[in-house]
């Protein structure tokens, strides 16, 4: 009888040691990747390495630098814009606001991120002007100043949403009305073009984007609220 036992404990702790399952996959991952070829144990083995978003560091609304350690553990829904234009940005803060409210049960699941492209106006001092101005009060919602050449590869590169100069844009930028989705690994997870350039909103895309933080929140991470 104890050898039974015995045999029942070792197949449990054999059991538990294995490589646990991974979880279910609810959205794609976005971007490049590469494959990275090993040999375990005389077997080939493949693995993906997915596109991941950099460390960052960049100053707040509040002159304090913040870094991807200060926002662990936590979606992010980014856009890229700057303080001084006059048509799709005002519309995009709109639209981020009716979420931010939406979802305000995961406000601390949640990370909503504003990088200036445009940072040479955009001080922190400005940006907490703009925030207040706006009626943005949301503690799970930071705004971003850096260095502009970075900061717009940053957007196109890693975020996978266009920001730069362009002199025939009005106000001088040009920027895609996109909200970019990070997951908690830094993984991109959607691009929602919610407003055009002219600030026209699409609904069908905001409520997709809604969607799928909750798909992902719920059934990939098990968050439910």
């Amino acid at each position: 009888m104890r050898f039974i036992c015995f045999i029942v404990l070792l197949q449990f702790a054999l059991f538990s040691c294995q490589e646990p399952i991974k979880k279910k996959r609810v959205l794609p991952i976005f971007g490049n990747y590469d494959l990275e070829y090993s040999s375990v144990d005389g077997e080939k083995k493949i693995d993906t390495l997915y596109h991941k978003i950099p460390q960052i560091k960049y100053m707040n609304e509040d002159s304090i630098w913040k870094t991807n350690k200060d926002f662990e553990n936590k979606l992010w829904i980014v856009e890229f814009f700057f303080a001084t234009c006059p048509t799709v940005c005002p519309a995009m803060n709109l639209q981020l606001k009716k979420l931010n409210q939406e979802l305000k049960a995961y406000e601390n699941d949640i990370q909503f991120m504003s990088f200036t492209i445009n940072p040479k106006h955009d001080t922190p001092s400005i940006l907490k002007q703009y925030k207040q101005k706006t009626g943005i009060t949301a503690k799970n919602w930071t705004f971003f100043s850096g260095d502009e050449d970075e900061t717009h590869n940053l957007g196109i590169k890693s975020f996978l949403t266009f920001a730069g100069k362009d002199e025939d844009s009005e106000g001088g930028f040009a920027h895609s009305g996109s909200f970019t989705l990070v997951d908690k690994e830094g993984h991109v997870r959607g691009v929602y073009r919610v407003t055009d350039l002219t600030g026209k909103v699409d609904s069908t895309e905001y409520n997709r984007m809604k969607s799928e933080i909750l798909k992902l929140l719920n059934d990939e991470y098990n968050i439910k609220k």
